[in-house]
């Protein structure tokens, strides 16, 4: 490494919209040389961001650019944890939550420019069965979703509201057993949420309160949802605001203990991860290093 702070590029050539941006070039053009060296690097299958990150991350890099949607952005931070190197990001997916949460552009120029201003802070993250997430993790009819988009052909808001209106007339509640600040609650679940960030994404905010930095999950249930329940929650996360208590439970706590009988699909950052009976979410505070104001 030279003198100067050195950059990383991780590229997802999987990521974005159809519309290819020639990324190398814009950072060619864009990147402040006189301040920084960078090198680009690219992901050639899943779980390889991690490892390109930790490497960056060994040799002293001062940032990793996460260059891809939520995805890669979870994989590049898991390889960035605990260490002294920030998480940056170009958007490419087509929910950003991180992204959005923490205000960098997102346009590929802007997010490029807006690293010359090398602002830094320390974010919090969370875990799910020992899984690292950085928005929001959750169980139920989220993480359903999140298993069917996956294996759509089709990315983007318009498609993912297509498969909430499509789906959740016919996903049905479980009834669950809640851990949480000294109390349980056998309660019935259709979501449970986990919220480190205050959106899933695409402006749609689950958790309006959140605070990435406050050490605390922000823990929304949804116990049963009708269609008239399935409205206000929709225009409250679009409102950026809390839905009434007849839709939504919220909760702050440092940990959470579910158990239930029957296996429930979960997913980490928008990431389907299977099913599970038990599940264990904490927050780890001041984890992660990222640029932002």
């Amino acid at each position: 490494m030279s003198k100067r702070p050195h950059i990383r590029f991780i590229i997802n050539p999987t990521s974005g919209p159809r519309s290819k941006v020639d990324v190398a070039a814009r950072v060619k053009l864009h990147l402040d040389h006189s301040k920084f060296d960078h090198d680009i690097v690219y992901t050639d299958y899943a779980g390889h961001a991690p490892e390109l990150a930790k490497q960056a991350a060994e040799k002293g890099c001062a940032v990793v650019v996460a260059v891809g949607g939520d995805g890669t952005v979870n994989e590049v931070a898991r390889g960035l944890l605990h260490t002294e190197t920030a998480l940056g990001i170009i958007p490419r997916g087509s929910g950003n939550g991180l992204a959005r949460h923490l205000q960098v552009p997102l346009s590929v120029d802007g997010a490029i420019r807006f690293l010359n201003q090398g602002h830094r802070t320390r974010i919090d993250s969370g875990t799910i069965n020992g899984h690292p997430f950085f928005t929001t993790a959750g169980i139920g009819f989220d993480a359903y979703i999140s298993s069917v988009f996956a294996g759509s052909k089709h990315r983007g808001l318009k498609t993912y509201v297509e498969l909430i209106m499509k789906e959740v007339r016919n996903y049905r509640h479980l009834p669950v057993k809640v851990t949480i600040n000294g109390k349980t609650l056998d309660t019935d679940c259709f979501v449970l949420a986990f919220a480190n960030a205050a959106q899933y994404g695409n402006n749609a905010y689950i958790a309006p309160l959140a605070d990435i930095r406050d050490g605390l999950l922000d823990v929304c249930l949804v116990r049963k949802l009708d269609m008239f329940k399935a409205l206000n929650l929709s225009y409250s996360m679009l409102a950026k605001k809390p839905a009434g208590p007849d839709s939504a439970e919220y909760f702050k706590a440092m940990a959470v203990e579910v158990t239930t009988d029957h296996s429930i699909m979960y997913h980490a950052d928008g990431d389907f991860l299977g099913k599970a009976s038990a599940f264990s979410v904490s927050m780890v505070p001041q984890s992660l290093y990222v640029v932002a104001p």
